[in-house]
């Protein structure tokens, strides 16, 4: 029997961001509740090694990191719901959230913490290795491979980036482009074609990752020429895939304003989106810097952006005591 279930402040979300945003909330006395999602816990948990969160001397792990963010979360007040949100509804407040058993969830401010997802290639050996020599973030791995060669896939603005900040470890990178020219901006490509460090490899796919199981390890990559068919490897330790990301906003869409890439928009220096009571917060929202530190900042930010929300326009039943 579906079940309603009302909150001052409802999070979707557990990732850093809506992690973040649930423990400012709780500390808030505003009672969150937290839906979990597809992903429990966001892309930290498909992380392994994560030294650049502040706070730890040593590496520590990405799912035991999300772990203790929930437990904090949930001692200080957060109610926490395992459950897949179908529709939404901002046309009026409180929000509405409808989980896939016919649930309902329902907030005075909302706080959209949904992430995006990596677009992987889909090779079986790609998700096979996936954080043990495969990444889709430079700027979180790229450390662990100072004097070692990798490989970039992709042809874009995030490929060409990620390609010149691995220069700053590796020995070679090699970027493996399905064409005979990028499409990253000509200042990005002029920067890469002036790094003796970075070397292209042209019309060319990644047909399968080369590697070992136990322990787990990238050994290499097996490319295809897609003019010649000729299949050659590269002698690599790391593989980045660089083919871009996808907000995960198909929920808000029609309802909240987005930009091209289906982000949403928030104002300047708040998390505040198109509808008033509504807060994006993390990946949704963040196409630059994709961090974890810095989606914990934004659910920050969220959080004392519903809480000023509520004090300024409390719900009906409050107003009306």
């Amino acid at each position: 029997m579906a079940r309603e279930h009302h909150t001052k402040v409802l999070i979707l979300g557990t990732g850093a961001a809506g992690l973040t945003a649930a423990i400012y909330a709780a500390r808030a006395n505003l009672e969150p509740i937290v839906i979990d999602g597809l992903e429990p816990g966001g892309q930290m948990t498909i992380t392994t090694d994560v030294e650049n969160y502040p706070g730890f001397a040593d590496v520590v792990q990405g799912p035991w990191l999300m772990e203790q963010m929930i437990e904090q979360a949930g001692k200080v007040g957060t109610r926490f719901f395992s459950d897949i949100v179908m529709s939404v509804d901002l046309s009026r407040r409180p929000f509405e959230a409808t989980g896939d058993g016919g649930d309902i969830y329902s907030g005075d401010a909302l706080v959209i913490a949904t992430g995006a997802q990596a677009r992987w290639l889909g090779l079986e050996s790609e998700q096979r290795l996936r954080g043990f020599g495969v990444s889709a973030c430079a700027t979180c791995d790229g450390f662990f491979y100072r004097g070692r060669e990798v490989a970039v896939i992709g042809g874009g603005n995030t490929a060409v980036e990620e390609a010149l900040f691995l220069t700053n470890f590796a020995t070679k990178v090699s970027l493996i482009h399905r064409r005979d020219e990028l499409r990253a901006e000509k200042i990005l490509q002029d920067r890469l074609f002036a790094n003796g460090k970075i070397e292209p490899v042209w019309d060319s796919v990644l047909e399968e990752v080369l590697g070992t199981d136990d322990p787990p390890g990238v050994t290499g990559a097996r490319v295809r020429n897609v003019k010649s068919g000729e299949v050659s490897e590269l002698n690599v330790e790391g593989i980045f895939i660089a083919i871009g990301h996808d907000p995960n906003t198909e929920l808000f869409k029609g309802q909240l304003d987005m930009d091209e890439d289906g982000y949403i928009v928030t104002a300047p220096d708040s998390t505040t989106t198109s509808v008033p009571g509504v807060f994006a917060t993390g990946d949704v929202q963040d196409k630059v810097y994709r961090q974890a530190v810095t989606a914990a900042g934004t659910g920050c930010m969220g959080a004392l952006d519903a809480e000023h929300f509520l004090a300024e326009n409390p719900a009906e039943a409050e107003a009306a005591e």
